[in-house]
């Protein structure tokens, strides 16, 4: 049996976000895993900020590169705690440093 995949910070993973509430984002989508792989193993839970393909322009998107194969904006702003062995995380390719950095510098500001 491979060994189980787990979420680490700037990892960009597909998990299922249904069920959902409000404006909140819903259905399997990417996602920006933004805490550490230790705390994830041992809780069974990750935090991350959901990945659109729409973007419209809010002061909290951060744009991912063209060069890798998820297209989008973060939603900086909408950060979740989730389990993410039953929404089923797939690894999907690694967030570049510049733009880690931006969602964080984002999420400082809310915080």
């Amino acid at each position: 049996m491979p060994d189980l995949y787990i979420p680490s910070k700037g990892d960009v993973v597909w998990l299922d976000f249904s069920p959902q509430a409000g404006h909140e984002q819903s259905g399997n989508r990417p996602a920006l895993c933004l805490s550490p792989k230790e705390y994830n193993e041992k809780t069974g839970l990750a935090i991350f900020c959901p990945i659109t393909s729409q973007s419209k322009g809010y002061p909290f998107e951060v744009s991912i590169p063209d060069n890798i194969t998820i297209h989008g904006v973060v939603l900086s702003d909408q950060l979740k705690s989730l389990d993410w062995r039953t929404r089923n995380a797939r690894f999907a390719c690694t967030l570049p440093d510049k733009q880690l950095t931006e969602v964080l510098g984002k999420l400082r500001t809310l915080l």
